[in-house]
């Protein structure tokens, strides 16, 4: 069932409306069963999955927390039941999305010795959300063994933890002390809060106008490059990279806005996703803005653990270098990924190498490190960066990528800055005056959080009602008006559904 469909909107005014009106001993289970219908609409059968991982890791969190309790030293067997639960987990999550990839990769190396493949691909359909209810359930494991949180004896309120349906499918990745706690404190919980609820269909209104006002008219423009970019020049090539990084951007943020939003109406707080990412100046503080569910999911139990900074420079940069390695591989089972990971995580490494080296010439050469402009320039400077590693992230293979980006300069053309070409890459003169009217709402949006630090309800709060109100007629016509529908009004699948 995706947020932006007709589904969507019939089945969570449902959800919420019984679950105020129901007794609170019971609505942890209301909203467990409403979760599980809510990801049985994909694909039934892979609900199993799902209950298989949230089961396995129950019951592995269980056994290690009465292995501590005990008076003998258990720590052997407590690492050992910590492994397999890893193990069974990510073999899962492993077969389903990344054994064709094996197979593929495999047969490839094999065929150039002139012998024939191992077994042909199985084709299989990747389970909606697997990656990320996965991690929630790992993270709740890791967090029992490390004795930050006691091991949940509640199967059903644990369950509802690692299926809780706004954030099940795209993130935000829960940590256990801030989801699970919330869980079992339902029955003492004020549920009917007008500023609560108001907020959230607000922040909700919002993840809706950057979903299907800017990403999937963004869409339209750069699905018709990418997929033939050979044909074009240039500059085409160049908007197109720069409408995927927006693209992306409203897409995924999109789905964490709503799925915060959905949560904060029926009290719950979930953590953000996203903090202005493209005001960052510099590749390291973008990783601390982006997804910083999973960066910092990655951060403490992959960085941290493998040694972190702590074993000297050059250990910090390979450890940096796997982490990275591993994030891009987590979001799907193709090199553009794992070498979009490496570019990032490249740039880190030269970025720290080369800080102090600025740090040192720049004020000699004149230029001030505190100047707007410097910061200006930093900021132009990330957006670049990041946007050269999304060409790869989005292309269907890394020749594909090398090739678009050559092009860029290779076919270099800048009268396709003012003559008519730019309108013949998927949007008319007027969906593009739609787009950019909508950027610059989003630049405003995003220039309120950069600065003031609040998110876009919050700041609509402290203003008057009649601002308020106009903003969300705004964005309430913005949708219904201008919103991109597919035939039969179908709803566009989210960018990230398929990692």
């Amino acid at each position: 069932m995706l947020f932006n469909s007709v589904s969507f909107l019939i089945f969570f005014p449902v959800v919420v409306l019984i679950f105020f009106i129901i007794p609170k001993r019971v609505k942890y289970i209301w909203l467990l069963v409403a979760s599980y219908y809510f990801y049985m609409n994909w694909n039934p059968k892979y609900a199993l999955l799902m209950l298989a991982s949230t089961l396995i890791t129950w019951l592995t969190g269980l056994r290690i927390s009465i292995l501590k309790s005990g008076e003998c030293d258990t720590q052997i067997r407590q690492k050992l039941l910590l492994v397999v639960c890893f193990v069974v987990n990510l073999t899962i999550l492993g077969f389903f999305k990344y054994f064709d990839f094996f197979l593929m990769n495999l047969n490839a190396v094999i065929g150039k010795f002139g012998l024939e493949m191992v077994q042909k691909p199985f084709d299989l359909v990747l389970p909606v959300g697997i990656s990320f209810y996965t991690f929630q359930a790992l993270g709740y494991i890791i967090d029992v063994y490390k004795e930050k949180v006691s091991a949940e004896k509640n199967v059903l309120k644990y369950a509802l933890f690692v299926s809780f349906f706004p954030q099940l499918v795209a993130g935000p990745i829960e940590r256990t002390e801030n989801l699970l706690n919330q869980i079992k404190e339902i029955s003492s919980k004020k549920l009917l809060d007008y500023t609560r609820i108001t907020n959230g269909l607000v922040y909700m209104l919002y993840g809706f106008f950057l979903k299907m006002v800017i990403s999937d008219r963004a869409a339209i423009l750069v699905d018709n490059v990418f997929d033939s970019w050979f044909l074009y020049g240039g500059v085409e090539l160049l908007v197109a990279a720069m409408g995927f990084a927006l693209q992306i951007y409203c897409d995924f943020s999109s789905y964490s806005i709503i799925a915060i939003g959905a949560a904060q109406v029926m009290g719950f707080t979930l953590m953000e996703n996203f903090e202005a990412p493209y005001f960052a100046s510099s590749v390291k503080e973008f990783w601390r803005r982006w997804h910083i569910s999973l960066s910092t999911w990655f951060r403490d139990y992959v960085y941290i653990p493998l040694g972190g900074n702590r074993r000297g420079k050059w250990r910090k940069n390979i450890n940096l270098m796997l982490t990275f390695l591993l994030s891009g591989l987590w979001h799907g089972a193709n090199w553009t990924f794992v070498v979009w990971g490496g570019i990032h995580g490249a740039y880190q490494i030269i970025g720290e190498a080369i800080h102090p080296i600025k740090n040192r010439i720049y004020p000699q050469i004149g230029i001030r490190l505190d100047s707007i402009s410097y910061k200006l320039g930093q900021i132009i400077t990330t957006f670049i960066l990041t946007d050269i590693a999304w060409v790869f992230f989005r292309a269907e293979n890394v020749s594909d990528a090398v090739g678009y980006l050559y092009n860029i300069i290779a076919r270099w053309n800048p009268w396709a800055i003012w003559d008519r070409t730019l309108y013949g890459i998927g949007l008319s003169n007027y969906e593009w005056n739609i787009l950019l009217f909508s950027l610059l709402l989003l630049f405003v949006v995003d220039l309120i959080r950069y600065f003031k630090k609040i998110r876009l309800d919050v700041f609509l709060s402290s203003q008057g009602a009649l601002f308020k109100g106009i903003m969300i007629v705004l964005m309430v016509l913005m949708i219904v008006v201008y919103g991109q529908y597919g035939g039969g009004y179908d709803a566009r699948q989210f960018i990230y559904f398929q990692f």
